[in-house]
Order: structure tokens, then C-alpha cells, then sequence
């Protein structure tokens, strides 16, 4: 769908803005009106993650204007595999500031505003009304409902993207063009029916894959050229290197954006999407408080176990529920493996024989205390959860072993 200029032209190029972007001028769909407009936007980016990396080089390179982004995090290592703003150099640093500094290389024309914070209902309107186009790279739900919702309240165009494994979808929502995210995702999926890239893996390049087309619906956004997503769903299957395109509508009766919206003001999206009051892991990954609660035990006191129990002073089943990829990358020896849903399934407390205490643990706690209560609940009062999980073990018992 072609949509017209978002933003209109800035003041006339200098001599070195022309140098710069002569490629683009060069082009008839862009032309120096339309590297006016580019110098002359303003384009939030949520997430300077897998997605927002490449999306901020190249918004950059591109020479759009003004370049804020939005992140509370900071640099861990295993973001290098695919966060390409970020170096070495960077961990421990905020994604925000390291991203700054990476664009400030690539393009010091551009100003970038760098917003130190997670986004939430209390903030989202007032961040993104500075803006003429958000592209989202968010990488949990909430998240995305939220920018959704903001975009619409406040006639934004919403680029939106997501990846997992070697597969990503892409799409522009822009009410009163197409539909918004709420007309095609109407709900989100159950808190646990979706794995998150740290526990399900994400093929490195695929986001630069994403991330530019991403990109390259901006750029068309603000120069008001070429045929927008809005309106179409594109899938990639980087396995099978194919691209698929989905018609989407709007829905009419759509909360947010439809004829007679109920969804007015910005709502609480972890409720929303059933994360309220749920432990949270650094992954992203998420599970409910146990019911009934278990004992916790910490890093240290479970090496203390372990030794006893290699002594034969003490008895006891450690186990592990993560995926077999996690437990490739980093281990504590003698976890038995038996898969977070063998519990949801009830074959694990089968499996597990009564008679032996059971401590549980994953990455940093929370799909393990979902396991442990799901195994507590079947009448067990000897099943304990690990506290920060493996993380916590790497941390305070054996440094030598890597995280992700």
C-alpha cells in the first residue's frame, strides 16, 4: 500500500550531507526531497537487540535525522552471537550507550537520543509522541502490545518485527491504512507456549535479514514511495531461504483501532498477556509462583549436597529441565535430565520415585520453580528449587563454565 510522506523536507543538504548520500540521491524514489525527509525524521527503535542492531546502522547510514532507542539492558556476552552494535568491549556496558556510540561511528551527522529505560504504560505515550515512525524489535509480548497500542493512540506506523530460530516475521501496523497488531494477534499465547530465543536459540544473521527490511519500510514511510507492508504479513524461513507474503485486514471490531474501540488509554500489559506477578529470568522466560511453595536452595548449598551425596552421606535426585541446547552450553554435573513438560504432563512425578528428595533447577529459576510446584503438588513435600538456577551456580560455585 502506498502511503504518503510521513515527514516533510528538512533544510537543504550541505556539501558533505550530498557526498555522503549520493547513493540515495541518485536514486529517482529518493532523490534529494526525499534525503531531506530522512535528514529531516525522527525514528524511535525498541530494542537495541538482535533486531535493533542492524536497524540502527543502517537508520544511520541511511541518514535519518534524529535516532532514539529504547533499552534498559546491558551488553551480556551471549548477545555478541547476533547483537552487532555491541563488541567486546561493551559487556556490562547499557545496550543504550554502546549503541550510541556505534551509530555516532558510523554516521556522526545523526543525533541519537537514548532513552535508559524499559517502556511501560506509564511512559510509552509520552516517548513515542516524539516521533514520526517506531520500529519494534521488542522481544517479549508485553512489549509488543504496548508499542502497538501507543502507535495507535497516537496514529503512529508501527514496523514491527520477530524472529526465533531461523524464522521471522515482518509487518508495518498502521491504523486507519491496515490493520494493527491487535487485528492479527488478538491475543497473546499462553505465558508458557512460546520459548524465548535464550532458551530456544536464534540463528545469528537472521535478524540482520529482518532488521533491514525493517529498515528499508521506514525509509519508505518517510520518503512516501514504494508499497508499504501495511496490509501484508512477510514470513521468512531462513532454513528453506524462502520469503512468504500474508494478506492481514483490520478488524472492525478491534479493541484498539476498530469502529467502536473499548481500549481508549494505555492498559497493564503484563496482566494482559498473563505475566503479572510472574518471576521474571534474564532470558526472558517466564512461570508462575509454585503452587504449593517449595523450599529454595542456593548455589552453594547444593555443592555442599553434592558432595555429601558423593560421599554417600546424602541422597537425592538433582534434576534439569532445560532444553538439551542449554544444557550443551553449560552443565552441573549429575543433573539428571527430564524436560520442564514430562512435569506439565504428570510423567515426570512418575518418573520420579518417591522416597528421594528432588532439587530442580534451569537457567535462572523460574521454569524450575514452575516444575518443582508442579511437583510439590502431587502430595511431595522433599522437592526444592535452585535459586538463580545455573547462572547462579557458574556465579558462586564453578566461574569456570560459560553462561547464556
Amino acid at each position: 500500500m502506498a502511503i504518503p510522506p510521513l515527514v516533510a523536507p528538512g533544510p537543504e543538504l550541505t556539501v558533505e550531507q550530498k557526498g555522503r548520500y549520493a547513493r540515495h540521491i541518485l536514486l529517482p524514489d529518493i532523490g534529494l526531497e526525499g534525503q531531506q525527509r530522512l535528514s529531516n525524521a525522527r525514528v524511535l527503535v525498541v530494542g537495541a537487540g538482535g533486531l535493533g542492531s542492524p536497524a540502527l546502522l543502517y537508520l544511520a547510514a541511511a541518514g535519518v535525522g534524529t535516532i532514539g532507542v529504547v533499552d534498559d539492558d546491558v551488553v551480556d556476552a551471549s548477545n555478541l552471537q547476533r547483537q552487532v552494535v555491541h563488541g567486546v568491549a561493551d559487556v556490562g556496558r547499557p545496550k543504550t550507550e554502546s549503541a550510541a556510540e556505534a551509530v555516532a561511528s558510523i554516521n556522526p551527522l545523526v543525533t541519537v537520543v537514548r532513552h535508559d529505560l524499559r517502556l511501560t504504560s506509564e511512559n510509552a505515550l509520552e516517548i513515542l509522541a516524539d516521533y514520526d515512525v517506531v520500529l519494534d524489535g521488542a522481544d517479549n509480548f508485553a512489549t509488543r502490545y504496548l508499542v502497538n497500542d501507543a502507535c495507535v493512540l497516537l496514529g503512529l506506523p508501527h514496523v514491527w518485527g520477530s524472529i526465533y530460530r531461523f524464522d521471522g516475521q515482518v509487518s508495518v501496523w498502521f491504523a486507519g491504512y491496515g490493520p494493527c497488531y491487535r487485528c492479527v494477534f488478538p491475543e497473546p499465547p499462553p505465558p508458557d507456549a512460546v520459548p524465548s530465543c535464550a532458551t530456544g536459540g536464534v540463528l545469528g544473521v537472521l535478524c540482520a535479514a529482518v532488521g533491514s527490511v525493517q529498515v528499508a519500510e521506514a525509509v519508505k514511510l518517510v520518503v512516501g514511495r514504494g508499497e508499504s507492508l501495511v496490509g501484508r504479513l512477510l514470513v521468512h524461513d531462513a532454513m528453506r531461504q524462502t520469503w512468504d507474503t500474508l494478506t492481514v485486514r483490520a478488524n472492525p471490531d478491534c479493541p484498539v483501532c476498530g469502529e467502536s474501540p473499548t481500549i481508549t488509554a494505555l492498559v497493564d500489559y503484563e496482566e494482559f498477556c498473563g505475566t503479572a506477578g510472574a518471576v521474571v529470568e534474564i532470558d526472558g522466560a517466564h512461570g508462575d509462583e509454585p503452587t504449593p511453595p517449595v523450599a529454595e536452595v542456593s548455589a552453594t548449598e547444593l555443592a555442599d549436597l553434592l558432595a555429601a551425596r558423593d560421599r554417600g552421606e546424602a541422597s537425592f535426585e538433582l534434576v534439569d529441565v532445560r532444553e538439551p541446547g542449554e544444557r550443551a552450553i553449560v552443565s552441573i554435573p549429575g543433573a539428571r535430565a527430564v524436560h520442564l513438560d514430562e512435569f506439565r504432563s504428570g510423567a515426570a512425578a512418575q518418573e520420579l520415585p518417591r522416597g528421594t528428595p528432588v532439587v530442580v533447577h534451569c537457567k535462572s529459576g523460574a521454569r524450575s520453580a514452575e516444575a518443582a510446584g508442579l511437583l510439590a503438588a502431587t502430595g511431595r513435600d522433599d522437592v526444592s528449587n535452585l535459586t538463580g538456577g545455573v547462572l547462579a551456580w557458574v556465579r558462586d560455585v564453578d566461574p569456570s563454565q560459560p553462561v547464556y
